[in-house]
């Protein structure tokens, strides 16, 4: 069985008229389920309260004392970054980080095989000290030290197949070799990082992999990144847990994105990730929803998603 845990509380994320990061995202998606017959096939599960500990996993104290008063006092914007926020900001930004940690937890337990978080606000531009570009905070992040402290899992993979880097889920683990950041994405571009050259240090080194690609790049060149850089990492890695960050910017005809990836290119590419997480973590997968703004793309590329995940 798939699991869908979505939660129509982060439908109070108001970011304003006009910007890309809507409330419309969440109801395209369900729609778009809907639509294609999925959403009656999955099994639903509800976010799990989400303590001040849980978002200690990935943020500083001090970071979070800051989001959340920025949030509750009125602010339009993070001070730390491009962030449209209101006063239901908060509740929703931990109602994201609630879906993805009762996935993990019912993937883990064997309650279901894997799981689809359709969540906003996004996550992994959020740093341990900063949110920005749409995040608030880093679901990915606080799913995967999750895993690690309640499971006892010691091994995580994080894919990141949206347009944009995931620089907040890159810092968090850049210096720990415990959880490999794998991630495709348009360069040069925002936010400006994702370097191949990028690839960790201390004991993180040699556990970020970055495959950055031009404008009007689409399935040969992330293909070839998957295929000729992350699986044969992954034969010395050997994840135990592994982690999506779906971002579905990277379809073609995004307003945010200039990459020309089709609805059956996520398709394979979760079959593709599905495998390594057969091999070599029991099965055991977690997606997460990053960008996707074109309402319609959106709707049709994570439709594609969630049924190679039930396939």
């Amino acid at each position: 069985m798939t699991a869908l845990v979505a939660d129509p509380g982060c439908l109070h994320h108001d970011t304003g008229h006009g910007h890309p990061e809507s409330p419309e995202r969440f109801t395209a998606v369900m729609e778009g389920l809907k639509r294609a017959g999925l959403l009656e096939k999955l099994t639903r599960l509800k976010p799990r309260p989400v303590t001040g500990d849980d978002l200690l996993l990935a943020h500083e104290a001090g970071y979070l004392r800051r989001a959340e008063h920025d949030i509750l006092s009125g602010a339009s914007q993070l001070s730390t970054g491009d962030t449209s926020i209101c006063e239901a900001s908060w509740d929703a930004a931990q109602l994201a980080v609630g879906c993805a940690l009762a996935a993990v937890d019912a993937v883990i337990e064997g309650k279901v095989a894997n799981a689809f978080c359709a969540v906003r606000p996004p996550g992994h531009h959020a740093t341990a000290d900063r949110g920005m570009g749409f995040c608030v905070l880093n679901n990915i992040a606080i799913a995967a030290r999750h895993a690690q402290r309640r499971h006892g899992i010691e091994r995580v993979l994080i894919v990141d197949w949206d347009v944009h880097h995931g620089n907040g889920t890159q810092d968090i683990f850049y210096q720990d070799g415990s959880v490999f950041f794998f991630s495709t994405h348009q360069a040069p571009w925002y936010p400006g990082t994702g370097q191949a050259s990028e690839t960790g240090a201390g004991a993180g080194n040699g556990t970020t992999l970055n495959c950055p690609s031009p404008a009007g790049s689409g399935r040969a060149e992330i293909f070839a990144a998957f295929e000729q850089q992350l699986l044969p990492a992954m034969e010395k890695f050997r994840p135990e847990f592994v982690l999506i960050s779906a971002g579905f910017d990277s379809r073609a005809g995004d307003p945010l994105g200039d990459f020309l990836l089709t609805d059956a290119d996520f398709a394979d590419l979760t079959k593709l990730v599905r495998g390594i997480a057969d091999r070599y973590a029991k099965s055991r997968v977690v997606s997460l929803q990053e960008g996707g703004y074109n309402l319609s793309g959106l709707a049709s590329a994570a439709s594609a998603h969630v049924a190679a995940l039930m396939s």
